[in-house]
């Protein structure tokens, strides 16, 4: 435990910002490793804001959670990690074929620019979803405790590097599929923030102690008086 550093395992998401406001936000929270860029942020910024993301030395978790048919999973992947993405994620739901293409393009991806491969983190089941909701509107009879497991070895067996889960599913995510298998989990709400609309949360050393690898944490930084500090409280929650 003496190398661990919990700013390496707090993801901030630029969620709801304009992208000079995103790039200024993220160059001022002394500390911060990583970021998240969501779909709205990439559709008004386009590929320019992870490069210049990254030129602020930052890393980027790229959640723009591709489904669709293989080859364009595959020519999606191959491009974001070649813009140097780390981590990106699909949906496990667009099957195996689909899974299996995105990994292999993402690997060659990166080895046309010159970079690591990224991580691809499979989504189970978004936080927002509540199981009788999911019944009635989907149709699906599996219940979350039994979709997200599935999904998850569905995904590692394509040669997914990890999940996207509620910090909820992590302990059984986490005995199933041991480390370095990645578990990244948004619906973390630090001491003292609004739930807003997640659904299934937990706090931040709660989420780490049930075998997240890293957690996403959005509006209770982003959204606060101090972001330095916010991120900051955060930090020590892990360690305290």
């Amino acid at each position: 435990m003496a190398c661990f550093d919990p700013a390496d395992r707090i993801i901030v998401a630029l969620d709801g910002m304009a992208p000079e406001q995103a790039l200024r936000f993220a160059a001022q929270v002394d500390g911060l490793r990583w970021v998240k860029v969501g779909l709205e942020l990439f559709v008004q910024a386009g590929p320019e804001v992870v490069a210049l993301l990254r030129e602020q030395g930052l890393r980027v978790f790229l959640d723009l959670k591709f489904h669709d048919i293989p080859a364009t999973m595959a020519g999606a992947c191959r491009r974001a990690a070649a813009l140097g993405a780390e981590l990106i994620t699909v949906h496990a739901c667009s099957g195996s074929e689909a899974l299996q293409a995105a990994q292999a393009a993402a690997v060659e991806g990166a080895q046309t620019a010159g970079l690591d491969a990224p991580t691809l983190l499979a989504v189970t089941v978004l936080t927002s979803w509540q199981e009788q909701r999911l019944q009635r509107e989907l149709a699906i009879t599996q219940g979350i405790a039994e979709r997200v497991p599935a999904l998850a070895q569905l995904s590692a067996t394509a040669g997914i590097g990890g999940c996207v889960c509620s910090p909820l599913e992590a302990s059984a995510l986490r005995a199933q599929h041991p480390e370095p298998f990645a578990l990244v989990t948004p619906g973390i709400r630090p001491k003292g923030t609004a739930i807003g609309d997640q659904a299934r949360v937990m706090g931040p050393a709660e989420a780490l102690a049930a075998g997240a690898s890293q957690l996403v944490i959005g509006r209770p930084i982003s959204k606060a008086d101090d972001p330095s500090a916010a991120f900051a409280a955060c930090c020590a929650e892990l360690i305290g």
